[in-house]
C-alpha cells in the first residue's frame, strides 16, 4: 500500500534515480581510486558510509559477476577491473542498496596458486568491509574432468569455507568444501544464494537437498558455472542439474551461470507448474576479457519485477582520460540478453512453499469508529433488506431492472474488512441488472456533510467488462439532478453526487459542493481489470482529496467545495442516474462501503 510507508518509497524512489544519474560521475573517480589504491578501513565496517544494505526495503539489488579467468592468466595478471568493480559496489551500496554478490566462477585461467592469490587479494576489498559474497569453482579453476570430491586445491584454499566463517551471511559449506549457501535478509525476508561446484557429485546433490530442507520457506537463487548454453537451451550438465535437483524444488526460483558466451536465458516450467528464470552471463570474450563486467539485479517487489542491467565500472572510471574505440563499445551493454526486465509476482511465485497469510476479517463493529453514518457489507448473499451496520437506518434495498438480479462471491480486497462482494451484471443497451438504494426514510438522504466526510469503497472489474456497455456505472451516488437542487451550472441533468468509473476505468468524483454551481471533479487514473482497489473520497470542509489504494492522485482540484447539495432523495450503490433515472448499472463487484460525516486520515481508512 502507498499508505504504508510514504516517505520510505520517495526516499528510495530518488536514491533509485540517483544511482543511475550519478553512475557517470561517480565511476570515474573509482577508476582513478582503483588504479591508485584507495585505502580502506582494515577494520569490517559497513557498507557505504557506515550503513548496511536497508533489509525492510521492498527495492534491492544483487549483483553478479562472472568469468574474469583472462584477467588471472599466468603472469598476465591485472587487478583493475575487478578491483573497480568491487569498488563500485562499495560506494553505490548504500543507494542502489546492494545486498550481495555472486562470482559465477571461473576465477582464473589455470587455477594456480599465485593467480588465486591475486584474486584473494582483490576481494578483499569486501572482505574489510563485512560485504557479503559468494564464489565458486569453474572448469578453469579446478581440474575440470573431477567432481566436488576433488579433494585439496589452489581454489579451496583461497576461496574455501574457512574463508566466510564468521560472516553474517554465511550460512554453511558441504563437507568437501566446494559447495556453499549464504543467507540474506531484503524485503523484510530471508533469501538464499546456493552456490554449487562446476560438477556436483552424488554427494553435492545430497548435501544441496538437505540445505533446501533446512530452509523450506526461503526462495533460493542457485548459482553456478554451467547450466544455460544458450537462449532456451541448457547443457548437458545443466539438463542433469534440472532433472536432479531444480525441477523438483519449488524455492529455486533463478538460477545463474556462466560459462558460455554470448549472454542467453531461458525458462522452465518446475514440477509444481511454476516458472524458473535461468540465465547466462558472461563477457570474457568481449574486450579485456569482460573487464569484470558486473551485472545488477534490481529486485522491485511492489512493482513486480526484477530489472538487469550489465556495466562496467572499470571502463566507465576510465572515461575522464579518454577510452580507444573498443571500450567505447563496452561501457555499457543494452542488448536484449544484457539489459531487460523479468516480471515476477513473487507472492504468488512463492505461495507455494511460504504462502502469504490471507489477513482474516474483521468484526463490523471495529469499523463503526466516530463519525460513521452508513456501513454496509456483504460477507454473504443479499435477501431482501441490506442492514446498515451502523445503526443509523441508512439500510438498502434491491431494484432490478430489465430481470437483473445480484450475485455474491467470496472474493474480496485483501484488505477488506468483510470477507465477501456482491456481484452486478449491469448491461448499458439494453439496460439490465440491479443495484441498491437506500430506503425513503433513511437519514443519509438528507445528509449534507458541511463539515466534511469520508466516502470508502472496494472494487473489481471482471476481464468482460467492456467500455461500450459498461463505462460510466456509479460506485456510489446520490439521486437528485443539478436542475432540482436550483444549481444550473455544468449539465443541470447530472446527479448531485457520483464516483463513478469512466470508458478508461478511471475512477472519477463528480458533485455539487453547497457553495458553487457548477460540478467539482476529481479524476483517478485508469484501475485494470481482474484487480481489487480502494478508493477514498475525502472532504475536510474545504477540499476533497481522491485516493486510489491509499495514494492522493494527481487530479484533485484546489477549489474550494463544502458539503454535497441534496434534494432528500436517496443514495445508490451500483447505479447511476441521468434526469434522475436510472441510466447505467455497475459490472462488476463492489466489496465494503463506508460513509463518515468527517474527513479521516489515510490511516483511518478500511484498509488498515
Amino acid at each position: 500500500m502507498c499508505t504504508s510507508h510514504d516517505h520510505d518509497d520517495l526516499t528510495e524512489a530518488a536514491q533509485a534515480g540517483a544511482g543511475r544519474r550519478s553512475f557517470l560521475r561517480a565511476t570515474a573517480l573509482l577508476g582513478a581510486a582503483a588504479t591508485a589504491g584507495l585505502a580502506l578501513p582494515a577494520t569490517a565496517e559497513a557498507v557505504s558510509g557506515g550503513r548496511r544494505p536497508n533489509p525492510d526495503s521492498r527495492r534491492f539489488t544483487l549483483a553478479v559477476m562472472p568469468d574474469t579467468q583472462y584477467l588471472f592468466d599466468g603472469p598476465s595478471i591485472d587487478k583493475a577491473p575487478i578491483e573497480a568493480s568491487l569498488r563500485y559496489l562499495l560506494e553505490h551500496g548504500k543507494e542502489e542498496n546492494i545486498v550481495f554478490l555472486s562470482h559465477l566462477g571461473d576465477l582464473t585461467q589455470n587455477g594456480a596458486e599465485a593467480e588465486f592469490a591475486a584474486i584473494g587479494e582483490a576481494f578483499r576489498l569486501l572482505d574489510r568491509r563485512g560485504v557479503g559474497y559468494s564464489v565458486l569453482a569453474g572448469n578453469h579453476d579446478v581440474k575440470s574432468s573431477t567432481t566436488d570430491q576433488r579433494g585439496s586445491t589452489p581454489y579451496l584454499n583461497t576461496f574455501g569455507p574457512d574463508r566466510f566463517k564468521g560472516r553474517k551471511t554465511f550460512g554453511g559449506g558441504s563437507p568437501d568444501g566446494y559447495n556453499t549457501f549464504h543467507l540474506f535478509r531484503a524485503a523484510g525476508r530471508e533469501w538464499m544464494v546456493l552456490a554449487l561446484d562446476w560438477r556436483l557429485s552424488d554427494k553435492g546433490y545430497a548435501w544441496a537437498k538437505d540445505v533446501l530442507a533446512a530452509h523450506p520457506k526461503t526462495p533460493v537463487i542457485l548459482t553456478t558455472h554451467e547450466l544455460v548454453v544458450e537462449d532456451d537451451t541448457l547443457s548437458d550438465y545443466g539438463q542433469q542439474l534440472w532433472d536432479q535437483l531444480i525441477k523438483d524444488h519449488d524455492q529455486i526460483f533463478l538460477t545463474l551461470n556462466g560459462h558460455y558466451w554470448p549472454a542467453g536465458r531461458a525458462t522452465r516450467r518446475n514440477a509444481a507448474g511454476h516458472d524458473v528464470h535461468l540465465h547466462l552471463t558472461n563477457y570474457q570474450n568481449r574486450y579485456f576479457g569482460g573487464a569484470a563486467m558486473i551485472r545488477l539485479y534490481r529486485f522491485d517487489l511492489d512493482r513486480g519485477v526484477i530489472d538487469v542491467e550489465t556495466v562496467s565500472p572499470w571502463i566507465l572510471g576510465r572515461a575522464a582520460k579518454g577510452l580507444n574505440e573498443l571500450e567505447r563499445q563496452e561501457i555499457e551493454l543494452s542488448g536484449d540478453a544484457d539489459r531487460f526486465s523479468v516480471e515476477i509476482d513473487f507472492a504468488a511465485r512463492f505461495s507455494g512453499f511460504d504462502p502469504v497469510p490471507a489477513r482474516p476479517a474483521r468484526p463490523a463493529a471495529r469499523m463503526l469508529i466516530p463519525g460513521t453514518v452508513a456501513y454496509w457489507r456483504f460477507d454473504q448473499p443479499v435477501s431482501g433488506t441490506v442492514r446498515d451496520l451502523s445503526g443509523r437506518g441508512n439500510d438498502l434495498t434491491q431494484v432490478s431492472v430489465g430481470g437483473g438480479s445480484l450475485g455474491w462471491s467470496g472474493d474480496h480486497h485483501p484488505d477488506q474488512p468483510g470477507h465477501g462482494s456482491l456481484e452486478f451484471q449491469g448491461f448499458k443497451s439494453p439496460l439490465k441488472g440491479a443495484y441498491l438504494q437506500t430506503v425513503d426514510k433513511a437519514p443519509l438522504n438528507s445528509a449534507v456533510f458541511k463539515d466534511g466526510y469520508t466516502i470508502e469503497v472496494f472494487y473489481r472489474m471482471p476481464a468482460d467488462w467492456d467500455p461500450d456497455h459498461n463505462a460510466w456505472a456509479g460506485l456510489v451516488s446520490r439521486r437528485g439532478t443539478g436542475g432540482a437542487a436550483g444549481k444550473t451550472g455544468d449539465d443541470p441533468d447530472e446527479p448531485l453526487a457520483t464516483l463513478s468509473l469512466s470508458n478508461d476505468r478511471e475512477p472519477q468524483w463528480a458533485m455539487r459542493p453547497l457553495n458553487q454551481q457548477g460540478i467539482a471533479t476529481n479524476w483517478g487514473q485508469e484501475t485494470p481489470l481482474e484487480t481489487w482497489w480502494h478508493l477514498a473520497v475525502v472532504n475536510d470542509g474545504r477540499h476533497t482529496t481522491l485516493y486510489v489504494q491509499g495514494c492522493p492522485v494527481v487530479r484533485n482540484p484546489k477549489a474550494t467545495a463544502v458539503g454535497i447539495t441534496s434534494v432528500g432523495l436517496p443514495w445508490l450503490l451500483g447505479g447511476y442516474t441521468y434526469a434522475d433515472k436510472i441510466d447505467q448499472i455497475f459490472h462488476g463487484r463492489l466489496g465494503d462501503v463506508r460513509i463518515v460525516e468527517r474527513a479521516l486520515p489515510v490511516t483511518s481508512f478500511m484498509t488498515h
